[in-house]
């Protein structure tokens, strides 16, 4: 593996399994692996690795830190290319996210787009090219 090659994104959640189900029901992510650990400062933690059907080279890992909370929404933005980006949002809504900006074309990058967040407020972006 060459240095420096992006790998994976952590997001901490407050809710673990609700989290997980946000993404695999509306991004079609599978759960690849899960972790319960102890963190080097001593905080019980578990960690869910969700991957992308085929396999791409980076992976979500939602991360919950047990008897602490999430940090405040906001904190990243995660980009999901979708084929139907209507229908993403249909799947987001369903799942309990909500939408924070419509759908917007960028014909010169040839793209649409919108702002979303997940269950639990996290930024998500949405993206579809044309």
């Amino acid at each position: 593996m060459a240095d420096g090659a992006f790998a994976f994104t952590k997001l901490i959640v407050g809710d673990l399994e609700r989290s997980a189900a946000f993404y695999r029901d509306v991004c079609g992510l599978t759960e690849a692996n899960r972790i319960s650990a102890e963190s080097d400062d001593g905080r019980s933690l578990t960690e869910i690795i969700l991957t992308a059907t085929p396999a791409a080279a980076a992976t979500l890992i939602l991360i919950t830190y047990h008897g602490e909370p999430a940090p405040a929404a906001g904190d990243s933005v995660l980009g999901f290319y979708t084929a139907d980006i209507d229908a993403f949002l249909e799947r987001l809504v369903k799942a309990g996210g909500k939408v924070t900006s419509p759908v917007k074309s960028l014909p010169d990058a040839g793209l649409k787009y919108a702002m979303a967040t997940d269950n639990e407020g996290h930024i998500i972006e949405p993206l579809q090219r044309l």
